[in-house]
This record gives structure tokens, C-alpha cells and sequence, in this order.
């Protein structure tokens, strides 16, 4: 009988190892196969953000693109006179070249159209604007207003300007406006760059992204 048990035993433990290793051998599996996958999204958006880049540059549009992650930065003095949300003629003109450049080059890459969810277009402004005239916070709402008003008036020239209105109906449910006011300032050697932190940022947002919450 004791035979008997040691045999079952010793069976049972080796059934469990191998469970153990399958279990293992699964898991490492799936881990590599969502790395791999991960790895290969984030090239194809570097590649896509390069070819924003290049089209851009290909149209004399002056625009700071990151092909790391595919934001686009437009510094405050090509769309807004100082402390205004309203757009000025050299930023009408601006934007009607950038927005038909931008969005058009987006939904004709393959990659762009078939896994772009979100554009979102968040305005910033700098630590020194209105600063003096407010309490600490109502200086930083006042930026707040004047950075989202700016979003919202980006984004709306950018939907009444002739891009390929076949996409119109995929822009509609995309576009996406947010105010930072001045959190998120450009330090540069240590220091608030002003002129740099007032800005209009395009960010894209992925479906399936790690980064549309953060």
C-alpha cells in the first residue's frame, strides 16, 4: 500500500510540474507575443509621424513634428496676437496650409487611418501671463480659459478648411480640445522658455493606446 501511495504521489507531482511548465511556457508566450506587438505598433507610428514630417516639409509648412510620438508643436506667435484667443490673419493663414496638409496626409496613410481614434489638440500658455494681476489662482484659471479657447479656435478653423471632406465624418468624431494653462511649461537649461511654452499641441491618440489616459 505504502508502494502504492508513493507512486501516486510521486505521479501527481510530476503532473503538476507540468502544468507548472506549460502554465510557464504560456505565459512567456503571451508576454512575447504582446511585446513583439507593441514594439511593431510603435515602429509603424514613428513611421507614419516621419511621413507626416516629410509632408509637411515637402509643403513649406513650418511645423515642430516629434516622430517619436507624432505631437505636432505650433508656437503662439504664428496663430495669436499676445494674451488673445482670437486668430490672427497670419494664423488664418497659417492654419490654411497646415490643416489640409495635416489632416489629409493623416487619413491617407494606411497605418493612420485604419488605427487613429482621437486628435487632440490641447493649448499651453506660460507662467508669466497675467501674472500680477490675479491671485496665484486666478492667474492660473485665467490661463486655463485663454489656453482652451485657443484649442477650440485651432480646431475650429482647422474643420471649416478644405481637407478631404470624405473624412469628414471620421474628423467629427476625433477632434478633441483641452486647456493646460501653464502646467506644462518648456524648461529649457533649467529655466521656463516663455516663448516656447505658449503653444498649440496636436497629439494623436491610437486605438488600444497606453498613453490616451495619461
Amino acid at each position: 500500500d505504502n508502494s502504492e501511495n508513493n507512486i501516486f504521489w510521486v505521479t501527481m507531482t510530476d503532473l503538476m510540474t507540468a502544468l507548472v511548465l506549460v502554465f510557464m511556457v504560456l505565459f512567456f508566450y503571451t508576454y512575447m507575443t504582446q511585446y513583439y506587438q507593441a514594439i511593431q505598433e510603435k515602429l509603424e507610428q514613428q513611421k507614419s509621424s516621419e511621413a507626416l514630417q516629410e509632408s509637411l516639409k515637402a509643403q513649406n509648412i513650418d511645423a515642430a513634428v516629434d516622430v517619436s510620438n507624432g505631437i505636432v508643436r505650433i508656437g503662439d506667435l504664428s496663430l495669436f496676437t499676445l494674451n488673445s484667443w482670437v486668430l490672427s490673419p497670419a494664423g488664418k493663414d497659417y492654419l490654411s496650409k497646415f490643416a489640409p496638409a495635416y489632416l489629409n496626409s493623416l487619413f491617407s496613410n494606411k497605418y493612420m487611418s485604419e488605427h487613429l481614434e482621437k486628435i487632440i489638440i490641447t493649448g499651453h500658455t506660460d507662467s508669466q501671463t497675467f501674472v500680477g494681476k490675479y491671485s496665484p489662482d486666478e492667474q492660473y484659471m485665467k490661463n486655463m480659459d485663454l489656453s482652451l479657447k485657443r484649442a477650440y479656435a485651432v480646431a475650429d478653423y482647422m474643420i471649416n478648411t478644405p481637407y478631404n471632406k470624405q473624412n469628414g465624418n471620421k474628423l467629427r468624431k476625433m477632434i478633441v480640445v483641452e486647456g493646460a494653462s501653464f502646467s506644462e511649461p518648456v524648461i529649457i537649461n533649467g529655466q521656463e522658455d516663455f516663448s516656447k511654452s505658449r503653444r498649440v499641441e496636436l497629439k494623436l491618440i491610437m486605438k488600444n493606446d497606453s498613453n490616451k489616459n495619461k
